[in-house]
């Protein structure tokens, strides 16, 4: 409990990233959300991210020059903007320094900060060591690892979305992690969404009704960390036992003209957002995730908040979120036969309840005590700085609760 004498501390954060709204993908919304959040507190926030094709409506930002990757031109990095960086922080100093991408704008932002006595902290959202072995690069694997734990040892701590994930990198020598969980907007992701509109869509060219019609979908980034050669095994094989199968696919990246031909019968609908994305989410069946890249992996909370059993391996989101046979289907790590055999199972005999077990799970998983954990370890962070004096206690246990369930 909040004692009432207590004054709420306000910071002045730096939020330096290589990737922010209007980007789509779970780093960018999640850091959107601990964005928002902040603000609401009073505290104030500077975005320092490379320049977005989209304008950028924020408050106080600080774009910079970035480079796209090669292989996959949606994703930049920021450069490394010392003098920039410098100049910007002397002249308004902040509080702390907040990295979530490790690319070179982060790794000036953690130079210039440590140089200049600001606290930092860090976020690891993405297993780049493991992308490695996708892009052949596989020899990579062992510097990108060293380089990640040299990064985040810097820091005063880093946050990390599973317990699963704090396991293997305190294995690997990671120092001071913390686990912070993911949410969702069940306003938002519901299955009140549903449109029999769109659904009849999909379902053209079937004898299947929009009840008894069946809709596999996949929401991700098409890129070839995320085992699409298993999406396209699963869903062939789906179809082949259910003919009246129809699938969707929403998402963009550089393997999307390689599966729509691998998969002429697929709908690819490009990226979508908001309530879009969500009436896509809902009014399908099945959601199909083969991805073992995630460290949480957002859109399967999305798909379940949606109403939609989720067939995943058993890591990450999947993990932490589904129980097998009740509210989804997990399938062991190294098992893809068994995922494909799942998908099929779970094709020929659709489960319904299965939908609002999953509902009802992804129901209890709240924004708010999220974003107020992050924001309580930034102040006890500046606390034990001496930046801050008496900071307010937080209901750790309805905060632990939380955590606990999102891998804590």
């Amino acid at each position: 409990m909040v004692h009432p004498n207590i004054v709420r501390p306000t910071v002045f954060v730096s939020l330096v990233t290589e990737t922010f709204e209007p980007d789509i993908n779970g780093v960018a919304m999640t850091l959107a959300q601990l964005h928002a959040s902040l603000l609401a507190s009073g505290h104030q926030v500077q975005v320092i991210c490379p320049r977005a094709d989209e304008p950028r409506d924020l408050p106080d930002c600080v774009e910079v020059p970035g480079i796209a990757l090669p292989f996959y031109k949606a994703v930049r990095f920021g450069l490394p903007m010392w003098g920039r960086l410098m100049r910007n922080w002397r002249a308004q100093r902040p509080d702390l320094v907040h990295i979530a991408t490790e690319g070179p704008l982060g790794f000036a932002a953690l130079m210039v900060a440590r140089r200049l006595g600001i606290p930092v902290t860090s976020s690891l959202h993405t297993n780049f060591h493991t992308y490695m072995t996708h892009y052949r690069m596989g020899w990579m694997t062992r510097p990108v690892m060293a380089y990640l734990r040299w990064f985040h040892n810097r820091t005063a701590l880093t946050f990390i979305p599973t317990d699963q994930q704090a396991s293997v990198l305190s294995a690997m020598d990671f120092e001071r992690l913390v686990v912070l969980g993911r949410g969702v907007n069940t306003h938002l992701f519901s299955p009140a969404r549903r449109d029999e509109t769109l659904r009849q869509e999909w379902l053209a060219g079937t004898t299947s009704t929009g009840d008894d019609g069946l809709v596999a979908l996949h929401v991700g980034r098409l890129a070839a960390e995320k085992n699409l050669d298993l999406l396209v095994q699963a869903l062939e094989a789906m179809r082949a036992e259910r003919p009246d199968l129809r699938a969707v696919v929403v998402g963009d990246g550089p393997e999307r003209t390689r599966l729509e031909r691998a998969l002429p019968w697929v709908r690819f609908v490009g990226m979508k957002r908001g309530e879009v994305l969500a009436r896509h989410y809902a009014s399908a069946d099945l959601f199909v995730f083969p991805s073992k890249s995630e460290t949480f992996g957002n859109v399967v909370l999305e798909a379940m908040a949606s109403g939609l059993s989720c067939i995943s391996f058993n890591y990450a989101a999947g993990s932490r979120l589904i129980e097998d046979r009740v509210s989804g289907y997990l399938v062991e790590w190294d098992d893809d036969a068994g995922f494909v055999q799942t998908a099929v199972d779970a094709a020929v005999n659709r489960q319904p309840d299965m939908g609002g077990q999953a509902r009802k799970t992804a129901a209890e998983f709240d924004w708010g005590l999220i974003t107020r954990l992050f924001e309580h370890h930034l102040l006890t962070v500046l606390e034990s700085n001496g930046s801050v004096v008496r900071l307010p206690e937080v209901p750790t246990t309805a905060l632990g609760e939380q955590q606990g369930k999102t891998g804590g």
